[in-house]
């Protein structure tokens, strides 16, 4: 009995192991996705305008502080970055403005 499991096992480790080298590699997608398709998972970037527009909730082509701040985990930062990002100092971010911030940067933990 212990030798028919024995077999089975290098069979099965085997196959898995054929199976491992015929796949392609670099250009499979990740998930069930179909090819060239995100995984349901993964969010697409937004580019810098769409996040403006996003932002933008009154729709005048500028971002308040607060509009700018609105949902953000930690206020304090939020509000520092608007302040630096607002070259003009006119209390609103325009679109340049906010491209010339350039993406924002996560730490890792």
């Amino acid at each position: 009995m212990k030798a028919l499991t024995s077999i089975l096992a290098v069979l099965a480790l085997s196959a898995m192991a054929v199976t491992a080298q015929d796949a392609p590699k670099g250009d499979a997608p990740k998930g069930d996705a179909p090819k060239g398709e995100a995984p349901k998972g993964d969010k697409p970037k937004m580019s810098a305008e769409d996040r403006f527009k996003k932002l933008d909730t009154n729709n005048d082509g500028k971002l308040s502080k607060e509009e700018y701040t609105k949902g953000s985990k930690d206020a304090a930062k939020a509000e520092k970055r608007f302040d630096d990002l607002d070259k003009d100092k006119d209390g609103s971010l325009s679109l340049e403005e906010f491209k010339a911030g350039g993406p924002r940067k996560k730490k890792n933990k």
